[in-house]
């Protein structure tokens, strides 16, 4: 017979994320000149009691001779502190009320407010123990119960020898008054709650920290085993990704290390042995070879445009859901491509380097205006179609080359064959992804096609150029001016030496791959990116990823969620519900999705099941990777 499970659970800071009696101090004193002389000293008398440092009795009885208080102003307090609970509680709810007969709600503070908060979330009010106010005949606050043994240190202690709890006795708080129910020998753990505030002094009496509710419910509904703690998903964050990013997966509890460089493949065959969510940039290369390290790892995030550094079809076979931003960092690269464009065309980066040899070179020579000019676009996608409609705004005839049919947006002139584009346009930009067949796409053939003083302009992908051939083509004149921000070889990290041939060379540009490196793109994308991998952990969903069948999900509360991940081959579907058969299990709702190398299926099913069933979903043929969310 399963042995009885108690859950003592402290409410400020705990079940709340505030003390509610400093909230009541501002409510209270909010027309008090001394206000925040006052509220200041109740934070601190607050402090020292829960870190241990003031006996508890001394400090409420200093508290409520602080607060000059109406029994109007509880009322308040409760409208604010029923907005004020805690994030994983609320998140809980249900475990809350399901468990209402084994939850007791003992705290120092006062029932006046705490019992309509916590009763709201299914908690019996003959299990809720706390302090009571006196009033006088105006309602005003006077004081308190002093025949409560809350009233006093070690009131915590009396009220659990007087339950006489029987079975495991778990504690959840966050103050030393918590941790003296343990140490009085009347709980099995202390469980430090640091959700909402974190006293260091504390971490030595606690048998565990416990970061959110979630950690504690998933363990004690005791489904498939030990159900994983989002506190221990952990995330790795390379190449300067931006600080929302980490902020994000904090946020959710998850555990982050962040790296402002690329790591070589040996470096990160050691680090992703243990990861389960990583973040890169382009310098990256996820291949094969780390991939078979990657034994704990669920999703990818390329927090960029391009995600062929990564292997994403070997990605899709190991289970592995690969996400990128596609548009969050266009406009950026098109306001560097347009910027570039017209420094070039009037001969700007020439004139600059004459001034500061003092040489004033004012003349029209080699000076033009962008308006009547053609640009060549090669590669129509999010960035080449958003500059195709900014560069005809301001006057440009403008033609694309595209080997997917694309849809020509403005009075864009689509050229069937890349030769009759650059033959025939004054400026050549480049915008087409890093596929291998793109290797070279721009040599010396190509340039021998270009017209004479051509701009050529590359912030797609370093390989799609020759640079060796671009280099000669401005030597020679033919390219009279260049802008290159992306190079086949970049430094991993700003302390590392950047040598390229086209260093030095009359009327080019170079930038060290900045294109989308703008403030408002990097912040987009930290935030876009970040959403979707912790979309996917949460709640299985798929939409945006660029491997694995995009599915949307709804969300999920009284039920659980099963994914199941496998080969692209027939039959698995009806594998998985003949499980579901057998056991007896009701399905509330199911989704698949295939692409060419996976299938996909979801169903959300009652909580009464046998504890061995994800264990038997991973027996089914062609299973790739099967996981229960709660």
């Amino acid at each position: 017979m399963t042995a009885r499970k108690n859950i003592i659970i402290d409410f400020d800071s705990t079940f709340t994320q505030v003390e509610a009696l400093d909230v009541l101090a501002t409510l209270c004193l909010k027309d008090n000149e001394k206000s925040d002389i006052i509220q200041r000293e109740i934070k601190l008398i607050t402090e020292d009691a829960m870190n241990g440092v003031m006996p508890f009795d001394e400090a409420l009885q200093k508290r409520i001779e602080l607060l000059p208080c109406n029994k109007k102003y509880i009322q308040e307090l409760i409208e604010v502190l029923k907005n004020k609970v805690s994030i994983s509680f609320q998140r809980n709810a249900h475990f809350l009320k399901t468990n209402s007969d084994s939850i007791y709600i003992i705290s120092g503070g006062f029932k006046n407010f705490i019992l309509p908060v916590v009763t709201s979330y299914g908690i019996k009010a003959e299990h809720v123990f706390a302090n009571e106010f006196l009033y006088d005949e105006k309602n005003d606050v006077i004081g308190f119960d002093t025949n409560n043994p809350l009233a006093f240190a070690k009131g915590k202690v009396e009220v659990v020898k007087a339950l006489n709890l029987n079975g495991i006795t778990y504690v959840i708080g966050d103050g030393f008054t918590d941790y003296e129910i343990k140490e009085a020998g009347l709980a099995d753990e202390f469980l430090l709650f640091t959700e909402n505030i974190k006293r260091e002094n504390l971490i030595q009496f606690a048998d565990a920290e416990l970061k959110t509710l979630d950690e504690f419910s998933m363990i004690q509904q005791d489904i498939n085993g030990k159900p994983f703690p989002k506190s221990k998903i952990k995330v790795l964050l390379l190449e300067n990704i931006h600080s929302n990013a980490f902020q994000l997966f904090d946020q959710e509890q998850f555990q982050v290390e962040s790296y402002s460089h690329a790591l070589n493949e040996n470096e990160l065959i050691e680090k992703i042995k243990d990861i389960h969510i990583l973040g890169i940039r382009s310098k990256t290369l996820i291949n094969e070879t780390i991939l078979k390290h990657a034994t704990k790892l669920m999703c990818i995030g390329a927090y960029c445009i391009g995600t062929n550094q990564i292997d994403t079809l070997q990605c899709a076979q190991m289970g592995i859901a690969v996400f990128n931003a596609p548009y969050s960092n266009t406009r950026s690269v098109v306001e560097l491509a347009l910027g570039e464009m017209i420094v070039l065309i009037r001969n700007v980066i020439t004139k600059n380097a004459k001034l500061h040899k003092g040489i004033w070179d004012k003349s029209v020579a080699n000076s033009v205006e962008i308006r009547g000019k053609k640009l060549g676009i090669i590669g129509y996608g999010n960035i080449g179609s958003q500059l195709s409609v900014i560069a005809e705004a301001i006057g440009m005839q403008v033609y694309f080359y595209d080997i997917i049919d694309k849809l020509a947006l403005g009075n864009a002139t689509k050229c069937n064959t890349l030769h009759e584009l650059i033959s025939i346009v004054d400026v050549v930009s480049l915008h087409v992804d890093g596929r291998d067949s793109n290797s070279h796409l721009i040599g010396k053939k190509e340039f021998e096609s270009m017209k004479q003083h051509v701009i050529f302009m590359n912030l797609s992908r370093g390989h799609v150029v020759d640079i060796e051939a671009l280099a000669e083509a401005i030597k020679s004149g033919k390219v009279a001016g260049a802008s290159v921000d992306v190079f086949p070889e970049e430094p991993n990290s700003n302390d590392d030496l950047f040598r390229s041939t086209l260093q030095h060379l009359p009327n080019t540009i170079l930038t060290p791959h900045i294109g989308g490196s703008t403030l408002e793109a990097q912040e987009n994308i930290g935030q876009f990116v970040s959403f979707k991998m912790a979309q996917f952990i949460n709640k299985g969903d798929t939409h945006g990823s660029v491997n694995f069948p995009e599915v949307q999900l709804p969300s999920f509360e009284h039920s659980h969620r099963l994914l199941h991940i496998h080969e692209n081959v027939p039959g698995i579907l009806a594998k998985i519900n003949a499980v579901y058969a057998t056991h007896d299990i009701n399905i509330q709702a199911q989704y698949l999705k295939t692409n060419e190398a996976i299938g996909y299926v979801i169903t959300d099913i009652g909580k009464d099941y046998e504890i061995d069933i994800v264990k038997e979903m991973r027996t089914i043929d062609h299973t790739i990777k099967c996981r229960m969310l709660y």
